[in-house]
């Protein structure tokens, strides 16, 4: 197997999920975990693992840093968590992807050609917190306080490639979240059949 090179990774665990009763979403339990330690499971061989968020409980190894100003957004969340990060790949996570796996981040480091690399889900829409990126190119991206807020916007000129992951029949796809009560209830049906 080829030998790829170190990275760090990026977990973003910030916001309340309004919708699931105001509640740390990265901290609600799917299965026997919460979704967060499912992310962070994923990204066990990382060099460093970064969560940016409120104060929530996290692994001893794990940094936990919090974005200027806090609830400032994904692109303010992106530049304080790579302000920890010392490799030069680093991929980046939502905080509430219980499903998603070492075997996909490992795939997207291995197609890491240009500046990143990211998951496109089944609708056709980029994932832009399921993907692999060069620190350095997003560091550029997102260092600019006064830049724009929207990620979508501030990667928008980045060399960026689209790995479209094809779940086999009966799996659930990596990038399930959970923003809804319906969708909470759907992972965590899913993860006590055992699936996914």
């Amino acid at each position: 197997m080829e030998e790829l090179p170190p990275y760090a990774a990026v977990v973003l665990a910030g916001g309340r999920a309004q919708r699931l009763g105001g509640q740390a979403k990265p901290q609600l339990r799917v299965g026997d975990r919460t979704m967060l330690a499912a992310v962070l499971d994923a990204v066990a061989d990382a060099g460093r693992r970064v969560v940016v968020g409120p104060p929530q409980p996290v692994p001893q190894d794990v940094v936990l840093t919090r974005e200027d100003p806090p609830g400032g957004g994904p692109v303010a969340a992106l530049r304080a968590g790579l302000a920890a990060v010392d490799a030069e790949v680093v991929a980046v996570l939502a905080g509430d992807l219980p499903f998603v796996s070492r075997a996909l981040v490992v795939e997207l480091r291995r197609r890491l050609h240009r500046d990143g690399v990211l998951v496109v889900d089944d609708t056709g829409r980029d994932q832009l917190l399921l993907g692999v990126w060069r620190t350095a190119a997003l560091r550029t991206a997102v260092g600019d306080p006064e830049g724009p807020r929207a990620l979508h916007r501030a990667v928008a000129d980045l060399a960026v490639e689209r790995h479209h992951p094809s779940p086999p029949p009966g799996e659930v796809p990596p990038w399930l979240d959970c923003d809804t009560p319906e969708e909470l209830a759907r992972a965590r049906e899913v993860a006590r059949r055992g699936h996914g």
